[in-house]
């Protein structure tokens, strides 16, 4: 009977310590109370607040770092541990470095990245909008890319639209089995690269591409198990369910990702939540379908958006002002002023970058179609675009499930390649608490890290890579704006790429160690 006793009080005791660490969650302490046998480490991020990427609440803990990885968090209290090299944290986040999941630049000509170092960047997508490096051998570029001095490290995706111009397709529209069989050829021979395919379907040559090729591309596409991602073919308010419905066609083969998603000229929260339920709707389908979005109502691209799909490329142009010059007008002005206006159009290259399409058209005396068909032409000038609601896209910006972009650059008139990580903290969360400054930072790190499915990166724990910045919230200032859309970002006052300091306050390191990430 004793030992029955015995046993019954032993079970409620069990049964009560459960219970009560059910009910009472770990403390960062309590997780790393078993210490490794670590006797030396390179950095020792210390006296920091830890945002590790999930959206958890930040704790106290130190960040060590051997080579490009963490090693441990916590507080190493061995008294024979040497640190070769201590960054004091105190009264500041520590958190991963940010993920770009939609940016622009050649990495052969400046790869130093340092605006988007500035905002707290450290790794970034490229080849974007169908458009990747102009060659076959992918291996023997990314070996190229990798000799340069990387500010960053870079994801690269391959571009469908490369793939035609590599593939002598072109412009074509409907394509021979021949055309097709070569363009999955050349895909599949580069997706082993790159972490899977982009499309630009507004721009040429993806526009002209049929239904039946971009399912055929994405079946090989998902025999790689890689992404599709996609500026959708048309953004427009009454178009852009019906492209959100034609990726996720392609989502039967292959994960699909809407990139920069906008409703151009679409108003208000409740247009927003029906875009957002269209895509909770194919999610539930079984469609793995994610986006993203960048924190501005201006979009900023090639003028030739205004023109018609007839007229877009060098050749086609000549044609249509030679034999369809009213009905090109007609197009243009119809465009523009759908996109609110000529005033709402900022032109960003000489000479006439930082004026309207208004001012421009004004002081060469003629309506702005006939300057754009006269003076600019489809390839003549880049710009920004006003044409978002901010009502519909801060909707966005709230739902858990949408990533951050940049869709920046180095050179873009745009503020959004120097400011969109800074201004999302600081806008979003300092001066209007949009989203709290975890939930930002997990849709900036975590969540972007989970899109792409990256295992080592976009949280901070032991066994992951070493990207991390350091910053004081409250300091975090993007003042890029349209007139001067080239201004740094300032209060990411440390970032280390692959555990090495890239940038350190507001100075970039002479020697950058950023790389192109490989697919697993």
């Amino acid at each position: 009977m004793k030992s029955i006793a015995y046993c019954l009080l032993v079970l409620i005791v069990c049964c009560f310590a459960c219970n009560y660490h059910k009910t009472k969650p770990a403390s960062a302490e309590e997780v790393s109370v078993i210490q490794p046998d670590i006797r030396e480490v390179d950095v020792a991020i210390v006296n920091g607040k830890i945002m590790d990427g999930t959206g958890k609440k930040a704790y106290d803990a130190n960040v060590y770092i051997n080579g490009d990885s963490i090693v441990y968090i916590g507080t190493l209290t061995n008294p024979d541990l040497n640190i070769l090299k201590t960054i004091d944290a105190a009264g500041k986040y520590v958190s991963p470095g940010f993920i770009d999941l939609h940016a622009h630049g050649n990495p052969l000509e400046a790869p130093d990245f340092e605006n988007f170092l500035a905002m707290g960047v450290t790794t970034l997508v490229l080849g974007q909008d169908g458009s990747s490096a102009q060659v076959k051998d992918l291996k023997s570029y990314i070996e190229q890319v990798n000799k340069q001095n990387l500010g960053v490290n870079i994801i690269e995706f391959v571009g469908h639209g490369t793939l035609r111009s590599l593939c002598g397709i072109g412009v074509k529209a409907t394509i021979s089995q021949a055309a097709l069989d070569s363009l999955k050829k050349l895909l599949a021979a580069q997706l082993p690269y790159t972490f899977g395919m982009s499309t630009g379907l507004e721009y040429a040559p993806g526009l002209y591409a049929e239904e039946d090729e971009l399912l055929a591309l994405a079946d090989v596409v998902g025999q790689h198990h890689k992404m599709i991602m996609s500026h959708m073919r048309n953004e427009d308010d009454e178009a852009v369910i019906e492209s959100i419905k034609e990726l996720s066609r392609q989502g039967r083969t292959a994960r699909v990702h809407i990139s920069h998603l906008k409703s151009v000229y679409g108003k208000g929260e409740d247009r927003a939540r029906a875009i957002l339920d269209t895509i909770r709707s194919i999610r539930q389908s079984g469609v793995q379908l994610t986006a993203d979005m960048y924190p501005y109502t201006a979009s900023y691209t090639g003028i030739a958006i205004l023109f018609p799909d007839w007229s877009k490329t060098p050749a086609q142009f000549e044609k249509a002002k030679k034999f369809r010059r009213k009905e090109l007008e007609a197009f243009i002005k119809r465009k523009v002023n759908l996109r609110n206006g000529p005033e709402a159009t900022l032109l960003g290259t000489a000479p006439y970058t930082g004026k309207t399409l208004a001012e421009a058209a004004a002081s060469k005396h003629k309506p702005f179609e006939q300057f754009l068909i006269e003076d600019v032409g489809p390839q003549g000038t880049s710009a920004a675009y006003f044409v978002m609601d901010e009502a519909l896209q801060d909707t966005f910006l709230q739902d858990s499930t949408i990533g951050i972009c940049s869709d920046g650059s180095q050179t873009g008139h745009h503020p959004r390649g120097h400011g969109t990580f800074a201004k999302v903290i600081e806008t979003y969360v300092v001066q209007d608490s949009v989203l709290s400054l975890s939930a930002a930072v997990r849709k900036i790190t975590s969540l972007a890290a989970d899109i792409l499915q990256l295992k080592d990166r976009g949280v901070l724990k032991t066994g992951n890579k070493a990207d991390i910045i350091i910053f004081d919230p409250k300091k975090v200032k993007a003042p890029a704006d349209y007139i001067n859309p080239h201004q740094l970002a300032t209060g990411f006052d440390i970032v280390l790429v692959n555990g090495k300091i890239a940038r350190e306050n507001n100075r970039l390191s002479a020697t950058l160690s950023g790389k192109v990430i490989m697919p697993d």
